[in-house]
């Protein structure tokens, strides 16, 4: 239902020709991290995004996410809260130029 609601207004926004949306998100979270990562790669190929997602040095992960504004803003929202058991205590995100990603990677 979601990604149907997203793909439609992704539509819309075509035929008015507003283009897509890249957004950087870092997230400082404490859970088992492949799984943070794994849920995020999953949760976007529901939404139908690109990117990648990524551990850093420090312990945080951070996410490249192209597409759609409304599935960037829903996968936006996922790292905000995280997968189960996943405590997020903050998510920096910043707008990017698109870089016409394809698919969503685990890097």
């Amino acid at each position: 239902m979601l990604r149907a609601m997203i793909e439609q207004a992704a539509l819309r926004r075509a035929q008015r020709g507003e283009a897509e949306r890249s957004q950087r998100d870092s997230q400082r979270a404490r859970s088992a991290r492949p799984a943070f990562r794994a849920a995020t790669q999953a949760q976007a190929a529901r939404l139908g995004v690109a990117g990648w997602v990524r551990n850093l040095a420090d312990g945080s992960v951070e996410a490249a996410i192209e597409g759609a504004p409304e599935a960037v803003e829903a996968l936006v929202a996922f790292c905000r809260r995280g997968p189960r058991f996943a405590v997020v205590s903050e998510v920096l995100a910043s707008d990017e130029a698109p870089e016409g990603l394809t698919g969503f990677s685990i890097r």
